[in-house]
This record gives structure tokens, C-alpha cells and sequence, in this order.
């Protein structure tokens, strides 16, 4: 299999790769590959040009501070999910990217590469989703941040417009008495899931639940996200909440598994995400 042809651009400054795109409107960002590749290689995709960014040092950056982790364009996976000081102020973030495909393919794909993929079955979209962060694109015009509830339209389809590169990503520091979980089931170790949960349990000061959010991956054409802090109730009813997710999800089947088995198995997966979830935010609470 070989790519169809296509212009080759290696910018080496942020300024230079953002003209690239400007010129070539046509164009897609290469910076680990790990889902561009493939695509080209299957003719799934036949974009006029393609612009590496892969020499652009000032987008290799994870800068972690007291109000959230915000991750480069260029920083791996595996980076970010090793980093202690990101783990320490959203640990979200490394549970779930323990969950993405193998070890090599995390060294060398990068997390906000695999927003802008947007693929609805991936991890970092739901984790961005449920945790309220945002993107920061820029253009050769002007830059802008865009919510993530505004930036999944659709399977593998973004917000980005043409000629924008998505420059950074911006996760939510986890407030204080408040847990986040991260489950999924896959058919083999490092397949994309059949269904997965990211979820973030807040308790108040009498330690009763104040909210409950979970964020989903593989049965909807967007990273969905539930409110079921109502269905929970303030002692934590997650077979409840459970149950309020099979009643509000709609998953479609596929060669994989059917709707019925993919609903059962998104509630078994949300009352155990969400559970973990509240026994972290009791925990932090005592600490």
C-alpha cells in the first residue's frame, strides 16, 4: 500500500508551518502519524500536501501549573503519560493513556494529534470532554480556543477550519475532594474499545456527592458526556446512575458487538469507573 502524492513541507518554525497551511489549504498536519499514516496508506485520505511540524521545537512543550496541564502539539503520549507533575494536578490524564493502543505506538503519537483526529472511539477526545478543556488553534490570521464541547462535530471531524493548527490542549486541574476513573473494554489489549468511561466524582465538605460526570468513547459519533449527579443522588447511587446511562445511551452496532451488549457494558463500565472515582475523592477529602 503507498500513499497517494503529495507536497511535502518541514517547517521548522511555528510561523513557517502555520504559512505551509495557509498556502495549502488542502493540507494535513503530520506530527506523530500514528492514525495519518495508515489513512494515506489505505487511500483513505489524499490531502494536497502535507506539512511536518515534527521540527517545530516551540510546540514540544507540557507546562503543568495550579490550574490545569496544558500539552503541546508535539509532546508524545507516552511524555505525558509519564509525567508525575501532570498525574499530580489531573491524574486523569495518565490513566487514560495507559488505555492507548501499545507502548511503541505511545512514543510516538501525540495527545493532541489524536484530538484533532477526533475519532469518537479514541481516549484524550472523552478525557478533554468530560474535564471541560479546550483547544487552541492558530492560523496564519489569529488564534482562538475552542471548548471541547464545541470542538467534536462529528467521526474524525473537528472544529479546526483550513489552514488551522491545533497548538495546544488545556485539561482542568482536578479540584480539591474530587476523583476521576478511567475504564474500558477492548476485545485484545491496545484495540480501540468497545465502550469506555472516564469519569469525575466532586464531593462537598459533608463529604456527600456534589457532582457526577462521566465521559464516553465508542458508542456515540462524539465524545459524549452525562451529567448524573441528579441520578446519583448525594450518597452515590452508582448502580442508579448506571442504570440512568443504559436508559440515555444509544450505541450502534457493529462486526464487534451488538447495541444491547454495548449498552449493558457501558453501565457495568460507568457504575465501576464512577465508584473509583468518588473512593479517590473520599480519600483526597481525608488526606
Amino acid at each position: 500500500m503507498k500513499p497517494p502524492p503529495f507536497g511535502y513541507h518541514a517547517p521548522g518554525t511555528l510561523g513557517e508551518a502555520l504559512d505551509a497551511l495557509a498556502a495549502a489549504p488542502g493540507g494535513k498536519v503530520l506530527a506523530g502519524g500514528q492514525s495519518l499514516i495508515p489513512l494515506l496508506n489505505m487511500r483513505l485520505a489524499a490531502p494536497s500536501d502535507l506539512v511536518d511540524i515534527n521540527r517545530v521545537a516551540e510546540l514540544d512543550t507540557l507546562h503543568v501549573g495550579d490550574q490545569g496541564v496544558r500539552i503541546g502539539a508535539l509532546a508524545r503520549h507516552a511524555r505525558v503519560e509519564r509525567s508525575a507533575e501532570a498525574a499530580a494536578v489531573q491524574p486523569l490524564l495518565g490513566r487514560a493513556l495507559r488505555h492507548v493502543a501499545h507502548p511503541v505506538i505511545r512514543n510516538r503519537g501525540t495527545v493532541v494529534g489524536s484530538l484533532a483526529h477526533a475519532d469518537p472511539a479514541a481516549e484524550m477526545p472523552a478525557v478533554l470532554a468530560v474535564l471541560g478543556g479546550t483547544v487552541e488553534a492558530a492560523s496564519a490570521r489569529a488564534r482562538r480556543t475552542i471548548p471541547a464541547a464545541a470542538f467534536f462535530r462529528g467521526p474524525l471531524e473537528s472544529a479546526l477550519e483550513p489552514g488551522e493548527l491545533a497548538v495546544s490542549a488545556f485539561f482542568p486541574a482536578a479540584p480539591p475532594r474530587t476523583g476521576t476513573a478511567f475504564a474500558e473494554t477492548a476485545r485484545r489489549h491496545g484495540d480501540y474499545a468497545l465502550s469506555g468511561v472516564a469519569a469525575v466524582v466532586g464531593l462537598d465538605e459533608d463529604l456527600r456527592v456534589a457532582s457526577a460526570r462521566a465521559g464516553f468513547l465508542g458508542i456515540a459519533p462524539t465524545p459524549l458526556v452525562l451529567d448524573l449527579t441528579g441520578a446519583a443522588g448525594p450518597r452515590g447511587d452508582w448502580a442508579a446512575a448506571a442504570a440512568h446511562v443504559r436508559e440515555r445511551i444509544d450505541p450502534e452496532p457493529d462486526i464487534h458487538a451488538g447495541a444491547d451488549y454495548r449498552r449493558h457494558l457501558t453501565g457495568v463500565l460507568a457504575e465501576r469507573a464512577l465508584n473509583a472515582a468518588a473512593a479517590e475523592a473520599l480519600r483526597r477529602a481525608e488526606d
